[in-house]
Parts: C-alpha cells; structure tokens; sequence
C-alpha cells in the first residue's frame, strides 16, 4: 500500500513514524519543509508540493491544523490529483466543515472519509489512537487495513459528519476535566493541603480521572513545555465545540467560561506549550 502523508507537525511526526515502522511506502509534505526531516530519514519520500506527494498514494492522510488548512491544500490540486483516490481526514474540524470538503473531494471523483483521532504522540507512535470514521461504510471497509495499523478497535461512527461530532465531544472534556481539576488542585494549594493527601482521596472515587495524574506534576512544577497537544489547538477546538453546540440550542455556559481561561492561557504566552499550561491561568504564580 503506497500512502501519502499531508502535514507532519507533531501528530503527522508521530502518525509517519508508526506508519514506516509498519513498513509502509510513505510520500510526506509540510508546507515547513523542515519537519519533514526526521520521517525522510526513517525512510519517508518527501515531496515539495502537494500534488507531487499524492501522484503515488492509494490513501492520503491529511493531519492539519484545521479546515482552512486543509481547503488550502486542496486549492493547489487538480482533478487528476484528487481522483481515484481515498481521502482520510484526520483533524479537529466542525462536522459542517468536514461535510464540505467531502463534497468538494467528491465532486472531483475523490473518496472521502473522515477519521478524528483521541491520542496523543505515544498512541500515534503504538498505533493505539482512538479513531473516529466516519462517511461511507465501504470506504471504512477499504480503509480498514490501515486504520488498523494506527489504532486500537476502529469503529463506524455513521455519516460524514459524525465523526467530527464524536472528536469534538471528547475534546470538550479535555477543556473540561482540565480547567475544572486546576481549579481544584488551585484551592489545595492556597490552603496548604498535602496535595498527596488530597490525590490519594482523589484517586479513590468516583470523581478520578487518569489524565489528573497525567498532568499533575506539569502542573505542579510549572513546567509545561515539550507538549503532546498544545494549548491553542485545545483553545481552538473548545470555540469550534461553542460554536457547533450554540447552533443547536445547547447551554454553553459552562464552556464559555472554560474558553476564557484558555483564552487568558494565550494571553500569557503559553499557546506552544502543553494544555495543562491552563493551570497557570487558573492559578497564578506568586511574585
């Protein structure tokens, strides 16, 4: 199977490096050519525009930023580019957004499928993503080789659509369960509470979840550097959540508060480092 591999950030770094060790053939492109340097070396073709990377590919994997990206891409293709050929949309778009690039993918004789991915760089390197496609069922069944190779069960979701929806609900808790378990561990702070003591309780309810551990001694020591998922891509996909649940008549409120700590996360200069940066927001240091 000959693949192509459209954006090479971290995840793409991540995704590329689990597809090579699965000893596929795999054309890269990044607009930043640079990153692309590490897939060329594990054996990765690295092609200079977009068209060139796909000239080869049965499935092109697209791991951008978001839909502009992607329309930006798709812009420099011609027809001959995108035919014949199945698209896997891999983002954290809107479901109306993915529903259009599919219909633009279709109407020049491409394949679409979207597929969101919940995971970060270790589950991208061991192929345990939770994948979310989504949009024909054969072309899920024709996919599902390699869906196989990145993560862990894939499941149908349903229509093109869906599978948007589905990433964004997850990613929604992420916000959640982060600014509300900063604000926590804020509060044991500030009264001098053994934070062992309090994690230790923690850790025997109902109320635990993994990723507080996960991210406790990032928030701790401050250190929020060296990140799996940036805090501007967590800001960016909690407004596209406000902005797909307000137009179905869904409270918010809760969320829109979550949007303006991250917003003031971004206001301090910590948009490239790691989400749990949040708790600096939420909590921050003395002078």
């Amino acid at each position: 199977m000959h693949l192509s591999l459209i954006g090479t950030g971290l995840m793409g770094q991540a995704l590329g490096e689990r597809l090579l060790a699965e000893h596929q053939s795999l054309t890269v492109y990044n607009r930043d050519h640079s990153k692309t340097s590490g897939l060329a070396a594990l054996g990765a073709k690295v092609a200079t525009i977009p068209g060139e990377a796909v000239q080869q590919a049965e499935i092109v994997l697209m791991m951008l930023s978001d839909a502009a990206a992607i329309h930006s891409v798709l812009q420099t293709l011609t027809k001959a580019d995108i035919a014949d050929r199945l698209w896997l949309q891999l983002a954290t778009i809107a479901p109306s957004e993915s529903i259009e690039i599919g219909k633009q993918i279709k109407k020049l004789g491409g394949r679409y499928l979207e597929c969101p991915v919940l995971g970060s760089l270790p589950e991208a390197r061991s192929g345990r993503l939770i994948l979310m496609p989504a949009g024909n069922q054969s072309d899920f069944e024709s996919a599902l080789p390699l869906l196989s190779m990145i993560g862990r069960d894939p499941q149908f979701i349903g229509e093109t659509g869906q599978g948007a929806a589905m990433k964004l609900a997850m990613n929604q808790l992420i916000a959640g369960l982060t600014a509300s378990f900063s604000l926590s561990l804020g509060l044991v702070e500030k009264q001098g509470i053994q934070v062992e003591q309090f994690m230790s309780l923690l850790r025997e309810s109902a109320l635990y979840a993994p990723t507080f551990d996960k991210k406790l001694s990032r928030m701790l020591d401050r250190h929020f550097d060296g990140p799996n998922f940036p805090t501007k891509h967590l800001a960016k996909d909690t407004r596209l959540f406000l902005s797909v649940a307000q137009s179905m008549g869904l409270n918010t409120q809760g969320l829109e508060g979550i949007a303006g700590i991250l917003d003031k996360t971004l206001e301090m200069g910590l948009a490239d480092t790691d989400y749990s940066a949040i708790y600096a927001a939420v909590n921050p240091a003395s002078d």
